[in-house]
């Protein structure tokens, strides 16, 4: 019999990029998720709204994430990236690996985040309605 798979241990985590994700902060973003990862979640959103710029590099590094949760049955999802962000991970065609969503702009406060998650409907749920 082979081993069996590690169970998720957190419902959700969710994740606010403020900063670019770039080459330069990869180091500390990659501590991050890897803490983050070892909670072993089953779901985790990355809300991407206010960060300005991503690169190759951190494309790598959402990926790399988006395995280590799947090896744990987790899910990966991108939420709201900055028109910015969304034309580089479009030219990656990320979202061929992994679900990005938006939230309804009735939701979004002035600075674009979406105020509590009691107002938010939930990552799953605006992926199925996406990929209608």
């Amino acid at each position: 019999m082979g081993a069996s798979r590690p169970e998720c241990t957190v419902p959700l985590v969710e994740v606010c990029v403020t900063d670019d994700l770039d080459l330069a902060a990869l180091a500390r973003s990659r501590q991050v998720f890897d803490r983050l990862v070892a909670l072993r979640p089953a779901h985790v959103v990355v809300d991407l709204s206010e960060c300005r710029h991503l690169d190759a590099a951190a494309i790598g590094l959402l990926l790399d994430v988006h395995r280590e949760l799947t090896r744990h049955g987790g899910v990966l999802t991108l939420r709201d990236p900055s028109a910015r962000a969304l034309r580089v991970l479009s030219a990656a065609r990320v979202s061929r690996v992994l679900p990005m969503v938006t939230t309804p702009r009735s939701l979004r406060v002035d600075g674009g985040q979406v105020p509590s998650a009691a107002h938010r409907q939930p990552a799953r749920e605006l992926v199925r309605e996406h990929s209608r």
